[in-house]
């Protein structure tokens, strides 16, 4: 819970709900702003919406939020996140919202499963320099971090 209540004390701006009927949480999204220079960016902690309010491009508005607030609040070069590489239908749904797999970080989850960086470019990195994939993966140990 201290983990969930430091990212709303520093970013709350970044914390959203979407409520439906009877005030019934239908979705959050969660995250923060980090990073220096050229790799300074927003990033999804978590995205999450519940199953009956799921193919109702529920997902797509809190994302495009938190896509909205990274660029006109914080002048970011582009939002990331990280998926489970099993996680199929998560990675179609980023890309149809132009996300691109970055790069590879092995055994991300619990040193068990490969995470996937997926990054989108903001309208600050013209040249798109913070998409171009890595050529290799990397271990959690070589994540940059705030």
């Amino acid at each position: 819970m201290s983990f969930y209540l430091t990212y709303l004390a520093r970013w709350p701006d970044y914390f959203h709900v979407a409520e439906g009927p009877g005030n019934r949480t239908m979705g959050y999204i969660m995250g923060k702003v980090e990073g220096q220079g050229e790799s300074w960016h927003g990033h999804v902690t978590a995205v999450t919406v519940a199953p009956e309010y799921r193919r109702q491009q529920l997902a797509k508005k809190l994302m495009h939020l938190l896509e909205e607030i990274s660029d006109k609040t914080y002048n970011a070069y582009f939002v990331d996140l990280f998926v489970r590489a099993s996680n199929s239908p998560a990675i179609k749904m980023y890309e149809k919202l132009g996300y691109v797999i970055y790069r590879r970080v092995l055994r991300y989850y619990s040193g068990e499963e490969d995470g996937l960086d997926m990054r989108k470019a903001l309208p600050r990195d013209v040249e798109k320099k913070s998409i171009v994939p890595m050529k290799r993966p990397v271990t959690p140990d070589e994540l940059e971090y705030d």
